[in-house]
């Protein structure tokens, strides 16, 4: 059988050895001051034969978090503990890109700083609960943003960049996806901002395409990656029209030459996509983007291999499968049978079900 997933890729400025990406994944396991340790290390040691590897999401400030225990990219502790996950990676020569994160309205006063409202395009409370250090609690009203405190925020994902660099990663991607903050941007149903970051398209997608020039400027347009969910509804997600929405951030995202797009695929479990437009996929972006596309959501070897071989798309993320098995890229080359991910130790613990899954 062809294998397209094991074929070697150009991506940006490096040559890699497949086409099997490790997609980012939060397993809540930072330790005091969101700094990762050894134990993530190891844990991204063990997965180095990916082509690729995306960082778990990394808040780029204090107020971006939204989950405990999520590690963060804004002082030098953080940027001391991902030192260890990159050494580590570098070691076994796999190339690793950091995902840099403000989570906006997804989040609660019990992780912020002092005990402040969450941030948002607009006033405006997703549906649900939140998990926060002393249990779940309800999702709070998030404070809009002013228009003076935007460009703070620009600088903010500048200086998690440029930390992400002091740390030697490889690249990074800008997470714009899943309904976090520059997703509220983007979607209607979110902002409902009348100043130039609200209103028209062009001007939903202003901040996401000004936080992209600002990370071009520290990495260079090769070294950097952006994730969008098209389709998704999760966290309260919606828009009116998504197809001329995300159409035209994606042919904006033009002009910085990217190293790839990074598309959510409309099938994974809490992601599915709303009934009444058609669902998005690498498929509709691929006459639209000039670049790389990656696709991710639910992939196996076999229907992974099809999306490459499609031309939709040129490299497939998985998620789940990688939680279970760090040695999938030969795992898959060799149709070996696959370990079952333990859902009850995706988020927060120790080793147990982190590092502990036998290879082959």
């Amino acid at each position: 059988m062809s294998a397209p997933l094991l074929s070697s890729v150009k991506l940006g400025r490096y040559t890699l050895p497949n086409r099997i990406v490790m997609a980012p994944l939060t397993r809540n396991r930072a330790a005091e001051g969101n700094v990762p340790t050894a134990l993530n290390a190891l844990h991204y040691e063990q997965r180095t034969s990916a082509g690729l590897l995306i960082t778990e999401a990394t808040q780029v400030c204090p107020e971006g978090l939204g989950y405990p225990n999520t590690p963060g990219i804004y002082s030098p502790e953080q940027v001391a503990g991902w030192k260890l996950v990159t050494n580590a990676v570098h070691a076994k020569g796999g190339k690793i890109f950091l995902q840099l994160w403000h989570v906006g309205r997804i989040s609660h006063p019990d992780l912020q700083p002092n005990g402040i409202l969450p941030v948002a395009p607009s006033a405006i409370a997703p549906e649900g609960e939140v998990a926060t250090y002393t249990g779940m609690k309800p999702y709070v009203i998030p404070r809009a943003l002013e228009l003076a405190e935007i460009p703070q925020i620009i600088e903010q994902y500048r200086l998690g960049a440029k930390n992400a660099l002091e740390a030697g990663f490889d690249g990074v991607e800008i997470h714009s996806a899943n309904g976090y903050l520059l997703d509220q941007f983007l979607q209607d149903n979110t902002n409902h901002r009348t100043d130039i970051y609200g209103g028209s398209v062009e001007n939903r997608a202003r901040l996401l395409l000004e936080v992209t020039a600002a990370v071009v400027d520290v990495w260079g347009s090769d070294r950097v990656g952006v994730r969008l969910s098209p389709s998704g509804t999760f966290n309260s997600m919606y828009d009116s029209n998504r197809a001329v929405t995300f159409g035209y951030a994606v042919k904006e995202l033009n002009r910085f030459n990217l190293a790839y797009l990074h598309l959510v695929a409309p099938r994974i479990e809490g992601f599915e996509s709303a009934e009444d437009q058609p669902d998005l996929d690498a498929e509709f972006f691929r006459p639209i983007f000039n670049s790389t596309i990656i696709t991710a959501g639910g992939y196996s070897f076999e229907t992974g291999n099809a999306a490459i071989a499609s031309g939709a798309a040129d490299l497939v993320a998985f998620g789940r499968l990688y939680i279970a098995n760090p040695d999938l890229v030969e795992r898959f080359a060799t149709n070996a049978p696959l370990n079952k991910p333990d859902r009850n130790t995706f988020y927060g613990g120790d080793e147990k079900g982190y590092t502990d899954y036998p290879t082959l």
